[in-house]
């Protein structure tokens, strides 16, 4: 840029400035040196907020964000405006011409850009109220306002609002996410701010709006200012940079290997990663000494400290991090005596002889607080190696285990390692959402990383995770909108509306959990018992993920419950009272094991947690006590799931410096009852029916009341004495089950199943006896995997229709539909994000059943493989489409299924739904029961075609429609590219209305089924392509093989269909390229096959000679254009065949419109 030689220093310069100057005098040169400046300033501004806020009214005075306005600013200043002029100086140093051409520039919307400073009255603000302000500014002016907020301290925050297009009228604009740069520190900043300014500065965001092709106007730099700040790429960089590292720490460190129990060296990791993690954004709340992340202090802290080759970092370290100081109360600190009685006391301080200065360091950890939760377990057994214990993480200070762990000083502190990555790197304690994010690392990131390095370290995804950055994760708003919906339909159901009117309920309810349109006056929308009743159902709601992963569902559940009750209740009075209330339902329930101080005990907690603890640390804890679950088959993914939540409870609560209040944190809650690894598709034996007595009933419910007391447990002696109590009472409720009839195997599963052993993994699943809950879920919600696996592999009792009656290969994600229905209570949601073959496919017809004659199936949200956006696929690594189902677990009833087809990750925020019965489904489709892929005005042309006597679906003509003449892959052997008289036709020399045999250059043995070479020769066939992709412009390919002039055998990559009547060839093949079969056939595909049952169905309408004779003689003329030329244009001859064909069918002008809408393909008009 002119005049700015070195832009960082310029930067860093800028900066230095606002920690003295006068704001508006000094701002304009941070602005300044990232290329935006101007002499176009507003002269006679006394920046009093007040003035500002005459000058310049909003569309709605005196609301409650005007107020804060004046609350929270002491000063507002108006540093400049650039328009275009301005942009073109700085482009151009001065001279004539720049990006910006004045002819060009009424093509925008935007037309200038506003800068201002804002100075507040006190340090910070919270990211809800930057945002708050950031609109309260924005929606004064017509064009977009850059802001910088000062803080009275000296931290500088800028912040910046998008402006969308309106849903409703193209030419306005509303205002939409806020952006935050926040909390910079204008004396010290730290590297990623910089790095993030770097990239806001007009040089980087015109090189941008150049790579990318954006117009060179105020639209095309907004663009590119929004794409600067967007938190996607800053997150695929974090995880390329881990993953890795990942890599390198697996081949490079040592864990403990040859134990009783051995975890792989990639969950090891992922562990490690996990706990550092944590510690790195409760960092951010100041809990953890910033001195023991930098290498400087760590190297006059351990003894012969070497960088290079040394490993005493992660142990005299991090492990007394972990297990001695954040797992342990503060009182109850100190060093292991080596004596029988504490060395395997995993919360004592180890590793002492490697300590240069114990003393200093155990002061460093003393400014950390207990935390509690289990995350800092340490998972070595209590018993010794000798006695059959084993060790995992390995805190020992027992010589004889030095060599079974060394994780190398280099991996951390090395420009490649661990704490140099996070350093590069601004993390935010707080998830981002759809209205608010900063720009910077937050903890949904954790979802992201995770996914993809579970998915890196599981056999059937590994190698695809290699090649990919952040694709196994379910994108925010796919989460958001289905998590929206089942919760809409939930509490609609619990909590019915006063006046009747259900729709308008759920369009009150919508409102009040939509992030972006729904803000306080949400409560004004609800009389004083329907807010109750609401409050209510919240309270008793029992929400499950079965294939729980890193947690993104519940965690998507606890912040739209979350803000309903900020709305609903501000002051908590309603949330404490019911949770108070469930307590002393608990208490009566065990009344017999419960002393009156025991059950008092409880209460007294309740009414200290909100007493001590405001805003929404009470609201999330009791939500996650009592409403949300999860399960995954891999331990590794319940330790993520659990991650985040402590991180979600840590950030709520605000430190004090007082260590023997622990620092005015609560301790975490234990989650080890609440995310569970099991099998969810397996259960119990239930052959015998319910069994149950007197006894196994007192049992139960004192365990489940023991584990409800382990959940709140925050010491480690209350803890050790839970679990011995969970185990006492699970080995007599085995016991108990025995006598009265239960399978010994199944006793015992219930017996061994021990919720806090993290390393352990059920077979099996059992709501009842792992969550207590005995009804079933209200909601059940997530995205479980797609999978083949082997029929037979789950049992038909429990899957009568994905087991016992489904057709074809079996898939994990159809045994989790119904799995889903299993689960669900009477009246409750279930709603999962599944492969779209769900849809249509044969193989999933029976599961469709399910869903049609035993729900009330609500919506399905469909989207194609390949996004109809560029960039905006659901998930990068899956090559399948996925849909989105939602049920109401229900007789049905008369309301239609709504569909929406061709969606992506962009359009999920304005779905345009065609709805259809299940009566007209079962009509169309009486044996596969499609959920068809229909557009506005598809299901009449569907309803005519299907009412019409005169056609006739195309297995009624056909001699036979089967696959080619051989297997590709077990047949390899029988061809080569070694000339011989039998061509192999794969799918590829399939032309439309033409064979391509010349281009077929491989050949089958001369002996290789010659009955079906002879057949081949002497016959005529209608050959297609059996694979084409869900987004080509045309899906269905058909060729005549009639005289061929060469012998041939197809390769099962294509389709043979040979009619009775072979003199309508030619007339068939033209209905069979026509645009309208295309049409038809992309209504029931979901994937990139053309099979013989999808070939069957297809309509054939009746058609006199005539007919035949016109069409024929159209496609005797297109195959001898394409004869010497498959290239040739017949478009003319093509579009004559689909204006007949239209005809056979009796389409009305409106109708072909429809198809032709439809069957436009992203890569252009179809010929």
């Amino acid at each position: 840029m002119p005049g700015n030689p070195d832009p960082d220093a310029a930067v860093k310069a800028a900066l230095a400035s606002l920690a003295a100057g006068d704001l508006p005098q000094v701002a304009p040169a941070l602005f300044g040196a990232l290329g935006y400046r101007s002499t176009r300033v507003l002269a006679g501004q006394s920046g009093r907020v007040e003035d500002f806020i005459a000058q310049f009214p909003a569309p709605t005075a005196g609301t409650l964000s005007e107020q804060n306005l004046r609350n929270y600013a002491a000063a507002i200043h108006i540093l400049f405006q650039v328009t275009d002029e301005e942009i073109n100086e700085e482009c151009s140093g001065g001279s004539q011409g720049g990006l910006f051409d004045t002819r060009n520039f009424d093509e925008g919307i935007n037309k200038s850009y506003l800068f201002l400073a804002v100075e507040l009255n006190q340090p910070s603000i919270s990211r809800s109220q930057y945002a708050e302000l950031t609109r309260e500014i924005n929606k004064r002016f017509p064009m977009p306002a850059f802001l910088l907020f000062h803080g009275s301290g000296g931290l500088v925050t800028l912040a910046f609002v998008q402006r969308r297009r309106h849903k409703r009228d193209d030419q306005r604009r509303v205002l939409g996410s806020v952006s935050l740069i926040r909390d910079i520190d204008p004396r010290q900043p730290h590297r990623a701010h910089r790095s993030i300014l770097k990239e806001l500065s007009l040089a980087h965001r015109l090189a941008w709006m150049g790579k990318h092709g954006k117009p060179g106007n105020f639209d095309g730099l907004l663009a590119a200012l929004l794409a600067s700040l967007d938190t996607q790429e800053l997150n695929k960089r974090f995880y390329k940079d881990l993953f890795g590292w990942f890599n390198r720490v697996v081949a490079e460190a040592r864990f403990p290997a040859n134990q009783r129990r051995n975890l792989p060296p990639q969950e090891h990791v992922i562990r490690l990663i996990t706990r550092l993690l944590f510690v790195w954004f409760i960092k951010e709340k100041g809990l953890v000494a910033e001195e023991l992340f930098i290498e400087e202090q760590v190297r006059s802290l351990l003894k012969n400290y070497d960088p290079a080759k040394g490993d005493s970092y992660y142990r005299a370290v991090l492990q007394n991090l972990f297990f001695a100081t954040l797992n342990t109360e503060i009182s109850q600190r100190g060093f292991s005596a080596r004596q029988q009685t504490t060395h395997r006391d995993f919360s004592r301080y180890r590793h002492q002889k490697e300590m240069a200065d114990p003393e200093r360091l155990l002061a460093l950890f003393k400014q950390t607080p207990f935390i509690n939760g289990g995350l800092f377990d340490c998972l070595d057994s209590f018993d010794a190696t000798s006695a059959g214990g084993y060790r995992i993480d390995c805190f020992s200070d027992n010589p004889g285990h030095r060599n079974l762990l060394s994780v190398p000083n280099r991996l951390f502190f090395a420009a490649d390692g661990l704490v140099s990555i996070f350093n590069r790197y601004k993390f935010t304690v707080e998830e981002n959402t759809p209205i608010e994010q900063e720009v910077a690392l937050d903890p949904e990131l954790l979802g992201k990383v995770f996914e993809n390095l579970l998915a890196a370290i599981n056999p059937e995804t590994r190698e695809t995770a290699r090649r990919q950055t952040g694709s196994y994760y379910t994108p925010r708003l796919v989460v958001d909108t289905m998590v929206e919906e089942a919760l809409v339909a939930a509490l609609a159901a619990k909590a019915p509306p006063h006046d009747g009117d259900r729709d308008y309920l759920q369009e009150r309810l919508r409102y009040l959990l939509d992030y972006e349109d729904a803000f306080n006056d949400a409560r004004e929308l609800f009389e004083d018992g329907e807010a109750k009743g609401i409050v209510g159902a919240i309270a008793g709601l029992k929400v499950l993920d079965p294939a729980v992963g890193s947690g993104a569902f519940p965690m998507g559940i606890l912040h739209k419950l979350t803000l309903a009750l900020q709305r609903l209740d501000p002051d908590n009075t309603r949330w404490q009272a019911l949770q108070k209330e469930r307590a002393g339902a608990r208490a009566n329930a065990a009344f017999e094991t419960k002393d009156q101080q025991e059950r008092d005990a409880e209460l007294l907690d309740i009414s200290q947690t909100f007493e001590r603890y405001s805003g929404d640390f009470g609201r999330k804890l009791y939500l996650i006590q009592n409403s949300v679950f999860g399960v995954d088959i891999q331990p590794v993914a319940c330790q993520i799931a659990k991650l985040r939540f402590f991180i979600s409870l840590a950030i709520e609560q605000q430190p004090n410096n007082d260590p023997s209040a622990n620092y005015g944190v609560k301790p975490l809650p234990n989650l080890e009852t609440r995310f569970v690894a099991a099998n969810t598709l397996l259960a119990l034996d239930n052959s015998q029916g319910v069994l149950t007595s007197p006894r196994t009933q007192t049992l139960e419910q004192d365990l489940r009341q023991s584990r409800e007391q382990y959940f709140h447990a925050n010491t480690r002696d209350l803890k050790l004495c839970t679990r011995q109590q969970d185990r006492e009472l699970r080995d007599a409720l085995a016991s108990e089950l025995r006598h009265i009839g239960m399978a010994d195997s199944d006793a015992e599963k219930i017996s061994r199943w021990d919720p806090y052993d993290q390393n352990a993994q059920a077979d099996w699943f059992d709501a009842k006896y792992m969550f207590g809950n005995q009804d079933g879920f209200d909601v059940v919600i997530g995205n479980p995997p797609y999978q083949q696996v082997k029929k037979g592999t789950y049992p038909k009792a429990q899957f009568p229709f994905s087991e016992g009656r489904d057709k074809g290969k079996q898939n994990l994600y159809k045994l989790f539909v119904e799995q889903s229905y299993n689960l669900c209570k009477k009246d409750s949601i279930a709603i999962l994000i599944v492969q779209s073959s769900l849809m249509c496919d044969l193989s999933s017809a029976q599961t469709r059943r399910l869903l049609l004659e035993h729900t009330r199936l609500r919506c399905i949200i469909e989207f194609p493989k390949a996004a109809p956006t560029p960039g905006a696929k659901v998930f990068q690594s899956v090559t399948q489409g996925t849909c989105i189902y939602q049920f109401v677990k229900s007789q049905p009833d008369n309301q239609p299924i709504m569909i929406s087809v061709g969606n992506d990750a962009h359009t999920i925020i304005d779905l345009n739904f065609t709805p259809i019965t299940r009566t007209a489904i079962e009509n169309l489709y009486p044996s596969l029961r499609c959920f068809p892929r229909i557009e506005a005005g598809s299901v009449g042309i569907l309803e005519k075609i299907a009412a019409a006597d005169t056609i006739k679906p195309l297995k009624d003509y056909a001699a036979s429609i089967a696959q080619g003449d051989l297997n590709l892959t077990t047949h390899a052997k029988c061809f080569s590219n070694k000339p011989t008289k039998v061509r192999l036709l794969r799918g590829r020399h399939v032309g439309r209305f033409i064979l391509k045999y010349s281009t077929a250059i491989e050949y089958c043995d001369q002996d290789f089924m010659r009955e079906q070479v002879k057949a081949n020769r002497e016959g005529s066939f209608l050959i297609s392509q059996e694979v084409t992709g869900t987004n080509d412009i045309r899906r269905l390919h058909f060729g005549l093989a009639e005289k061929p002039p060469t012998d041939f055998l197809c390769g099962h990559s294509v389709n043979k269909t040979q009619l009775r009547n072979q003199a309508h060839n030619k007339a068939f093949l033209a209905l069979l390229n026509s645009r309208f079969m295309d049409w038809f056939f992309r209504i029931t595909s979901t994937n990139n096959h053309v099979q013989g049952y999808q070939l069957e169905q297809l309509p054939i309408p009746l058609m006199t000679a005539t007919d035949r004779e016109q069409l024929g003689r159209l496609v005797a003329s297109a195959m001898q254009a394409k004869a010497t030329n498959p290239a040739a244009e017949t478009s003319a001859l093509e579009a004559e065949i689909d204006r007949l064909v239209y005809q056979l069918y009796g389409l009305t002008t409106e109708e072909i419109a429809v198809v032709e809408g439809a069957s436009a393909s992203p890569g252009g008009e179809a010929p």
